[in-house]
């Protein structure tokens, strides 16, 4: 029942309360400069929640071999060679989008969010427990990736799924607003960027202390109550 318990917090913590891009505000380099539209964000997001579960996977069941005074290049290096396989994947299997995400998809070697949970999880727990913490991280960061890359891509083209086809070769892109939308530009470019995501931290702070003030306002259960004290003895 603990472990169960512990996954289930492992989960909603990756994907809302300890999320990397709103609440630990991590990886901000990818998260503002592939998320113009939302199938770069997205497809950025998930091969780094691969990277992460296969990270934290190896990490976690080598843990007791790797010396902690070298442990931190021993992490970047197995890193490293879990993403030159994916890099070598994408170029394999979607080479047009492998073009168009370029450096990034390297880049995640040195994203913080993989060397942080690796540090600060996978050295300490168990290989299932490690392995969930990295899809949920990841994972947390994908639905803000494609979120972020979703409001971009429509406020500044008016589209959705632009770039589509370079996965799937028969979908196209979603005109939402029609060819006559004259876009807005600042969207596109990285200012627009930060400003949406601003929102999105704000939007997500403003949950957060709603939940929090509606929890301080419940009344305490019935077990919290003052214990009964038992009559005095005649």
């Amino acid at each position: 029942m603990g472990n169960r318990h512990s996954l289930r917090e492992s989960i909603f913590g990756g994907l809302w309360r300890h999320n990397p891009g709103l609440a630990q505000i991590l990886g901000l380099c990818p998260i503002l400069a592939i998320s113009t539209n939302m199938v770069n964000a997205v497809s950025l997001g998930l091969a780094t929640v691969l990277a992460m579960a296969l990270s934290n996977l190896v990490i976690s069941g080598l843990r007791r071999w790797i010396a902690y005074e070298i442990r931190i290049p021993v992490f970047i290096l197995i890193i490293a060679a879990l993403v030159t396989v994916l890099d070598l994947a994408f170029n394999a299997y979607f080479h047009s989008l492998y073009l168009v995400l370029g450096i990034f998809i390297p880049l995640i070697t040195t994203n913080c969010i993989v060397l942080a949970r690796a540090e600060a999880y996978a050295a300490r727990n168990g290989v299932l427990e490690s392995t969930v913490d990295g899809i949920a991280m990841g994972l947390g960061l994908v639905w803000v990736l494609g979120l972020l890359g979703a409001l971009r891509e429509l406020i500044g083209n008016g589209t959705i799924l632009s770039g589509i086809e370079m996965v799937f070769p028969n979908l196209k892109s979603i005109s939402v607003f029609g060819d006559a939308y004259p876009g807005f530009l600042l969207a596109c470019l990285p200012p627009g960027a930060f400003f949406i995501l601003a929102c999105l931290i704000a939007g997500f702070n403003a949950i957060n202390a709603r939940h929090a003030a509606r929890a301080s306002r419940k009344p305490p259960s019935s077990s919290a109550q003052a214990p009964i004290l038992s009559p005095p003895a005649t």
